[in-house]
């Protein structure tokens, strides 16, 4: 039996954190479970395991413009104030920082569980199931602070020795924790149930495990290439492997009804992705039960991207706008919109979307780009339902995806062509048949020509097109500076077109009330400035990692040295 998963689970669950610093580590995480009453059934294991779920990492589950989302941190979005960290504000915190007691809990929490779940009394294949959620949580959280600091130290248990050298131990090179993250998510592949168990419907199974993997090897392989660390073929190898399993389970496929005009757009505003074959995993929301806040967020600040991603886009001829006799140029936004990829007026509001639905059938449709609300006049519409039910604080019932099937099929097109094994038959696996949602034109090996205004001049065209597929089709899906770090790429964030909006002439300045645009400022060739006081954002590749608070190097001195640059 075939079966989506979505997850539903009540965290019945608290685990506590300790207070003092020193032994956060080694306190015993339940307040109310004893444990020598605890771990001996499946129900103890399968509970322990559920509080682990509420860190999965949901598509945009929180405010997609708050300063440490992915997106904000990237060259797609532009927000209304800039960024500290891009803006090369950030400092060495003197505490906090993401080194926290809670930001280490989770790892002491998983390896707690590690040393006695086989107390409990129940077959060793269900067991198993559970150790293999919990070292899925270790790889993931583990792998967030490698993104993170880069050398942590790694810890394999609870620590409940107080004197354990352990506890104040040194940090472990960035490779060395990596291929650990790889041990674990062999472990969780292998030993977590099967997708079609219906036992363990919206759990981590095999196919969550593997759509992990696959997103955390193409991230080790291609930041170990292009940060010349080494030894990049093999998670790149695990990478292609892991996403090609999920492709020829036969279980998986895009979402598509036949309405190429809309259905890249209706994909993000379902309330029940249960039954959705381009959802591995997805997070299942119901009204009174479980509810979140993000169609609210997006309309009270709403996401602005910038021009440098609005020209990535390419035409309907799968050409860059450089090379397409088909571009109108960007004079007005209807010219821009014109003969672009399907996708653009599903990602972008544009003339005739609806931003409200009202319950007396009159629609609020959009006739010019809502500056300067929309700091760029670009507004991404991608998660936005004009049902104005949606937008009660924390009432939203979207279901939201956690691994979706169409970044599966990037993953395996990137790994194929880094490894130099990606022929026509992969692309039109992969990217091809992502285009084939929208009715977009088909990548044709053959047929690319370098574009001309490439953010990666010197990389191979088709693996240029790749990524620019990538940025495309998962734009706000919290991967954008993740991707810029693994490819090293963080001086795109230099490129003054990350700052800019569209292009506001006299003309169209003139159809505005003067008073809403009267500040809102342009460049010589009449570009909305973002920020008035900058030209361009500074990328230093110390910002590669972020720093190791200053009181955590003062209690470990075995943490030092702190990292370059800071």
């Amino acid at each position: 039996m075939k079966t989506r998963h979505i997850v539903y689970i009540s965290f019945v669950i608290l685990l506590a954190a300790a207070c003092k610093r020193e032994d956060f580590l080694d306190r015993f995480p339940l307040d109310a479970i004893s444990e020598q009453t605890y771990f001996k059934n499946e129900n103890d294991l399968k509970l322990y395991v559920n509080r682990l779920y509420d860190y999965l990492p949901v598509q945009r589950a929180r405010n997609p413009t708050a300063e440490d989302s992915t997106d904000a941190r990237s060259d797609n979005y532009a927000m209304g104030n800039i960024n500290t960290f891009l803006s090369g504000q950030y400092v060495v915190p003197p505490s906090g920082g993401g080194w926290t007691i809670s930001d280490w809990s989770n790892i002491r929490n998983v390896n707690f569980f590690l040393k006695r779940y086989n107390n409990a009394q129940i077959d060793q294949t269900i067991k198993n199931y559970y150790a293999g959620e919990a070292r899925f949580f270790r790889a993931l959280f583990y792998w967030d602070k490698v993104k993170r600091f880069g050398a942590v130290p790694w810890l394999s248990s609870d620590l409940s020795d107080t004197s354990s050298m352990a506890l104040y131990g040194p940090r472990q090179p960035h490779k060395v924790v990596m291929d650990s993250v790889l041990a674990d998510l062999n472990y969780a592949v292998s030993n977590t149930a099967d997708a079609t168990n219906t036992n363990f419907a919206g759990r981590i199974t095999k196919d969550v495990a593997l759509a992990l993997k696959a997103r955390i090897c193409l991230w080790e392989g291609t930041f170990r290439k292009y940060h010349a660390l080494g030894d990049d073929q093999n998670f790149l190898r695990e990478a292609a492997n892991a996403a090609e399993t999920l492709m020829n389970s036969g279980r998986y496929q895009i979402y598509k009804t036949g309405n190429p005009s809309s259905d890249y757009y209706n994909l993000f505003i379902q309330e029940e992705l249960k039954g959705n074959k381009e959802a591995i995993l997805a997070r299942r929301y119901i009204r009174n039960v479980s509810m979140h806040n993000l169609t609210r967020d997006i309309s009270n600040v709403w996401p602005a991207l910038t021009k440098n991603f609005v020209r990535s886009i390419l035409m309907r001829d799968g050409r860059p706008t450089a090379l397409s006799p088909l571009y109108q140029g960007d004079d007005t936004p209807d010219n821009e919109q014109m003969n672009r990829d399907p996708r653009y007026s599903q990602i972008i509001a544009t003339r005739g979307f609806s931003f409200t639905n009202n319950a007396d059938g009159t629609k609020d449709l959009m006739t010019l780009p809502r500056i300067p609300s929309v700091v760029t006049g670009y507004a991404l519409i991608k998660n936005y339902s004009p049902d104005p039910l949606q937008w009660v604080q924390s009432q939203s019932t979207l279901d939201l995806f956690i691994f979706r099937y169409a970044e599966t099929l990037l993953i395996f097109a990137e790994a194929k062509a880094e490894l130099g094994e990606a022929t026509q038959a992969v692309i039109d696996r992969t990217i091809n048949e992502i285009r084939s949602r929208v009715g977009m034109a088909n990548m044709v090996i053959a047929n690319l020509v370098k574009d001309p205004q490439s953010d990666f001049p010197t990389l191979a065209v088709l693996l240029d097109e790749i990524r620019r597929e990538r940025r495309i089709e998962l734009v706000g899906e919290g991967l954008r500076f993740d991707d810029l770090l693994r490819w090293k790429a963080g001086k795109l964030i230099e490129n003054p077109e990350t700052i800019l909006g569209m292009k506001l002439t006299p003309a169209l300045r003139a159809q505005y009330p003067a008073s809403q645009i009267s500040n809102v400022q342009v460049n010589a060739n009449n570009y909305i400035r973002v920020y008035p006081n900058i030209t361009a954002r500074v990328w230093n590749d110390k910002m590669y990692l972020y720093p190791i608070p200053t009181d955590q190097l003062t209690l470990n001195p075995a943490l030092m040295p702190q990292n370059a640059g800071w």
